[in-house]
C-alpha cells in the first residue's frame, strides 16, 4: 500500500529537478502521475519511464493549464492533488532589474502559481490537496535575487487566502520553502553535459558548509519527501501553513 494510491496528482516542472523526484516518489507511492513540462523531450521520457501521463504546461498560459487539466481528467477521470513546483531565478540587483526580465519571472513563478490553483481546484475532487513551491527567500531577504524572492513571498499570500476559501471543500494548501537544493537552478553545471557536476556539487557544499548549519547543500529527494507528506494523509491537519526545508539556514549564522 502506497500513501498515494488511487490519487491522480498534477506536478509541474516535472521534467528535472525537484520536480522530477517528486514525480517519482508520488508515482512509486501509488500516485498517479502527470508530469507536466516544457521539456516535452524529457518530460515524456520521464513519464513512460514510471508509467505516468506526460502533458505539455507552460505554466503562465492559462489555455495550458486548462488543456492539461482536461487532459488528466480523460486519462484518469479526476484530478486529487497538484504540486506547483515550476520555477525559474535570475540574478539581479533590484536597481538593475529590466522590467522584461522582472515580469517573465512573476509570469513563471506567480502567475503559474495562481493559474494552477485557478484552474485546477474547480476541478479537484473534495479532499484534495495543492502544495505550492515558494523559497527560503519567501521568508527572508537575499541580495541579488529580488525578483525571485518577490514572486516566492507572493506564493505565499496566495498559499494562505487559497487554503481559506478551499477549506470548505476539504481542499489543503500548503507551501514548501525549500532553501538551496541541489538542482539545475543552483548548480548549472547539471545543464552541461561537459562540465562536472559531482566537481561543482563539492563545491557548493563547501560553500554551504558555513551558511547552513547542517552543512551541506539540500537534495531534491528531501523536498520531494516533504511535498508527499503535505499530499498525503499524514498531514490531513495541516492547511496554509509554509513548511520550511534548508538544513537549518533561516535560524542563523553561528559565530562560533
Amino acid at each position: 500500500m502506497g500513501k498515494l494510491d488511487g490519487r491522480v496528482v498534477i506536478v509541474t516542472g516535472a521534467a528535472r529537478g525537484q520536480g522530477e523526484q517528486e514525480a517519482r516518489l508520488f508515482a512509486a507511492e501509488g500516485a498517479k502521475v502527470v508530469v507536466a513540462d516544457v521539456l516535452d523531450d524529457q518530460g515524456a521520457a520521464l513519464a513512460e519511464e514510471i508509467g505516468a501521463l506526460y502533458v505539455h504546461l507552460d505554466v503562465g498560459r492559462e489555455v495550458d493549464w486548462q488543456a492539461a487539466v482536461a487532459a488528466a481528467r480523460r486519462a484518469h477521470g479526476h484530478v486529487d492533488g497538484l504540486v506547483n513546483n515550476a520555477g525559474i531565478l535570475r540574478f539581479n540587483s533590484l536597481v538593475d532589474t529590466p522590467l522584461d526580465e522582472f515580469m517573465q519571472v512573476v509570469r513563471v513563478n506567480q502567475v503559474g502559481c495562481f493559474l494552477g490553483i485557478k484552474t485546477v481546484a474547480p476541478e479537484m475532487v473534495d479532499g484534495g490537496t495543492i502544495v505550492n513551491t515558494a523559497s527560503y527567500t519567501a521568508v527572508t531577504g537575499m541580495a541579488a535575487v529580488g525578483t525571485y524572492s518577490a514572486t516566492k513571498h507572493a506564493i505565499l499570500g496566495l498559499t494562505r487566502v487559497a487554503a481559506l476559501e478551499l477549506a470548505p471543500r476539504g481542499i489543503r494548501v500548503n507551501a514548501m520553502c525549500p532553501g538551496a537544493i541541489d538542482t539545475a537552478m543552483s548548480n548549472p553545471s547539471l545543464l552541461d553535459p561537459g562540465a562536472d557536476a559531482e566537481e561543482t556539487s563539492r563545491a557548493l557544499d563547501g560553500l554551504y558548509r558555513k551558511l547552513v548549519p547542517l552543512g551541506r547543500i539540500g537534495k531534491p529527494e528531501e523536498v520531494a519527501r516533504l511535498a508527499l507528506f503535505l499530499t498525503s494523509e499524514d498531514s490531513s491537519y495541516i492547511t496554509g501553513q509554509p513548511f520550511v526545508i534548508d538544513g537549518g539556514w533561516l535560524a542563523g549564522v553561528s559565530v562560533i
